[in-house]
């Protein structure tokens, strides 16, 4: 009886292990857990190479938790080992080709970490120094990890230009990806409001283009400066040096951008002679795209060639990022250098100049060893022979190079931009706008479902970005990487599973105590309560959620705050009239959130069914077509969740009330950003019917009405009753020249579409 005991017990026991999951991200590939434990102390002994980087970075960070090599336990007086090994001829269960491959085993007495090759046994250090982090008293269980990469690249990047970061918080940035894995940091370090490193063969470059006499503060739409001059503030060739071989000590490699055709104000405004026109020309102080760009003449290419050749003594990445993205082409237009250089190549257009410009400067590149990546503007007329895309307007750039034999890096905007808002706008810091939660990042899958098995081989890898329009200081950069920082990792490592985000997003939190020891200010939006707008019977339901226990969600409906004493959350909250809803996390009778809260102004229009002709981008389509009937307002200063944006494209929708139903006023939000190519509609048409099919036109306003109605378009349509009410917005179109963007497709955004 007592044996079949022992023996239940050690099957119970062995059934614990095999389901636990450990704390750790991005998670293993393969993970076996089994009975007993390692234990740290001070009798702990280390075997490796100790003149190896990976032995020293090991060593550092592991007295960075035990200080004196000890634990709370007393000293052993049988040693035990930590063994950091290589093997270059390691095989672990699975068929990828990536050398960064390793093998952790823990038992009782040793643990071992086995690398293929020095990355491989870096990555393992990592996985061991996330175990060590989270361990208890200074236990780690007994283990066997099999592990490696889905993707080669995976890569984060981080814009010096709208704000500068010293090479200490550079080396931060690049120790946060180390941590989590990855290996590309892309440095951005050119653009219209700064150029950030230090070019000897052309000085002025830093004299003159690393300072702007002000800087854009508040929203974009409040259009305030700071009126204090910004630097001047560049990394000198030392400083790149540094970084460079800080990084390649943590296996990653650093891929410098310096952005042309377009984004190239501050170049210009130290040489001017590379211009289109003679300007002059300064540093940008506001955010956005700007219409002088450089002008594809020889002296132009000299020059960036000679920029090149300084940057590639640099940095030894196989890649140079060199932009290629919002790149106006009013000036080249405008100019007769330009006419004329199209009629000489027989280029199609100004898109087909700049295809020129880009192969002409990747025939360089080549010339030297390396290789160009360039965002998926690069794309247009045609992509030069050997060029790399990175995918930011959505996936189709990436697609249509993995298509033609090219290789892309996936980096959508509508989950890869960590400038968006990561929870509700009303209480976050200003943002770019956007909404891409903790969720949504770890919901993406890199190799779109469009690519067959061959051609997914071309789609190297996912990189998230970081603008720093809105990001003035290193605290906030730690603020919108973190945490979603840890599902790219997750993503990019190939481990992730939408289907148990809960579980990723325990791991998360217990991660936070990693951050908290090391100072990071991380956001803590997944504490808050998150609000989803469902349809409900033709009206609609405000569902609240939380990463904690819901049953600590307390809500109002009448505008105040919340108490410990406010009602319970159980269930959705119908919203069948105008209302403020205002929830919080409590524990213990303790508010342990923010407070959340949300305006709800319904009308006719509410909840019911509605079809758009035409989808809206990617990068803004959050709620789909219901966001336009969720009875939310969009804040036409915070360009987040509420919105949806269509770039060169009509909004037509149709909403279906299912009876005929009495109404006298239609109304519908836009708004105006032309900074960021967002324009007035030009025009709008109300049409009704009651078949779906024969449709009347009832109201029609133009482009002065809207522009006066500052967006909030507020119409009397007479008295109306009908079934279906159609409602087109028409898009502004191609940008006009004397604005950000001319000739590019002009963005039109819209919310919520009323009738009363």
């Amino acid at each position: 009886m007592i044996r079949a005991f022992l023996v239940f017990l050690v099957l119970v026991s062995n059934l614990f292990y095999s389901q636990k999951k450990l704390n750790l991200i991005p998670y293993p590939q393969k993970v076996e857990l089994k009975t007993g434990n390692f234990e740290i102390s001070e009798s702990t002994l280390f075997v490796g190479d100790k003149k190896s980087n990976e032995y020293k970075y090991f060593i550092d960070n592991f007295k960075k938790i035990y200080p004196k090599n000890s634990s709370a336990t007393p000293k052993k007086t049988k040693p035990n080992f930590i063994s950091l090994l290589l093997n270059k001829d390691l095989k672990i269960d699975n068929k990828r080709e990536f050398n960064s491959n390793y093998i952790i085993n823990v038992s009782n007495e040793m643990i071992m970490v086995i690398g293929k090759d020095p990355e491989g046994l870096f990555q393992g250090i990592q996985t061991l120094l996330q175990l060590i982090k989270t361990s208890k008293d200074g236990k780690i269980p007994a283990l066997e990890i099999q592990d490696s990469p889905k993707f080669q690249w995976r890569g984060m990047h981080l814009d010096v230009c709208r704000h500068f970061f010293t090479v200490e918080e550079v080396k931060q940035y690049i120790d946060y990806l180390a941590m989590y894995k990855l290996n590309t940091f892309h440095w951005h370090l050119t653009d219209d409001q700064g150029w950030r490193i230090e070019i000897k063969k052309y000085p002025k470059l830093t004299q003159i283009g690393s300072k702007r006499k002000e800087s854009m503060i508040g929203a974009y739409v409040d259009n305030k400066f700071d009126g204090k001059p910004y630097g001047p503030y560049f990394y000198t060739q030392d400083q790149i040096k540094e970084v460079v071989k800080y990084a390649a000590e943590r296996h990653i490699t650093v891929v410098p951008e310096i952005e042309m055709p377009g984004h190239a104000l501050a170049a210009l405004s130290a040489y001017p002679e590379l211009a289109c026109t003679k300007g002059p020309f300064e540093p940008a102080t506001k955010w956005g795209v700007f219409d002088d760009v450089f002008c594809p003449k020889d002296e132009t290419f000299k020059f960036l060639e000679n920029v090149l050749d300084e940057v590639m003594a640099l940095f030894p990445s196989q890649y140079i990022h060199i932009g290629g993205d919002e790149c106006p082409k009013t000036r080249w237009k405008e100019c007769a250098h330009c006419q004329q250089l199209i009629k000489k190549n027989n280029l199609k257009d100004e898109h087909g100049l700049q295809s020129y410009f880009i192969q002409r400067i990747e025939k360089y590149v080549n010339s030297k060893g390396r290789k160009i990546i360039g965002w998926d503007e690069i794309l247009e007329g045609g992509l030069a022979p050997n060029a790399t895309v990175m995918s930011w307007t959505g996936v189709n750039g990436g697609i249509e190079a993995a298509k033609s034999g090219h290789f892309a890096v996936m980096t959508p905007g509508s989950y890869c931009y960590f400038d968006h808002y990561q929870g509700d706008p009303q209480s976050e810091p200003n943002a770019f706008g956007g909404f891409t939660p903790l969720d949504k990042v770890y919901s993406y899958s890199p190799i779109p479902t469009e690519l067959n098995e061959e051609q997914a081989k071309y789609i190297l890898g996912v990189q998230a970005n970081l603008w720093t329009e809105y990001i003035e200081d290193f605290k906030q950069v730690q603020y919108m990487i973190f945490p979603r920082l840890m599902a790219l990792s997750e993503v990019g490592w190939g481990t992730s599973d939408p289907k148990n985000y809960k579980e990723f997003e325990g791991r998360v939190i217990d991660q936070f105590k990693v951050l908290d020891k090391m100072n990071v200010n991380y956001a803590k939006s997944i504490y808050n309560v998150s609000g989803k707008v469902i349809p409900n019977n033709d009206e609609v339901s405000y569902e609240l959620s939380t990463s904690q226990n819901p049953s600590g969600i307390r809500y109002t409906l009448d505008g105040t705050d919340p108490t410990a004493n406010s009602q319970v959350y159980q269930k959705p909250i119908p919203v069948s009239k105008s209302m403020i809803i205002k929830s919080a996390y409590f524990e213990n009778g303790q508010l342990k959130s923010a407070v959340s809260s949300q305006q709800f102004t319904t009308s006719k229009t509410t909840g019911k069914n509605i079809t758009l002709e035409q989808q809206p981008s990617e990068n803004y389509s959050f709620g789909g077509a219901f966001t336009l009937v969720d009875g939310i307002i969009g804040n036409q200063r915070q360009l987040g969740k509420t919105w949806l944006g269509f770039q060169g494209k009509d909004v037509v929708a149709t909403i279906d009330f299912r009876q005929k139903t009495n109404f006298t006023e239609v109304y519908f939000n836009t708004l105006e950003n032309k900074g960021s190519w967002i324009h007035m509609a030009k025009s709008a048409q109300i049409f009704v019917s009651d078949d779906n099919k024969n449709f009347k036109m009832i109201k029609e306003i133009g482009k002065d009405e809207i522009q006066n109605a500052k967006g909030k378009i507020k119409l009397n349509v007479g008295n109306q009753n009908s079934k279906y009410i159609k409602i087109k917005i028409e898009n502004a179109g191609i940008i006009p020249a004397g604005n950000p963007g001319a000739d590019s497709k002009a963005w039109l955004f819209v919310d919520e579409i009323g009738a009363n």
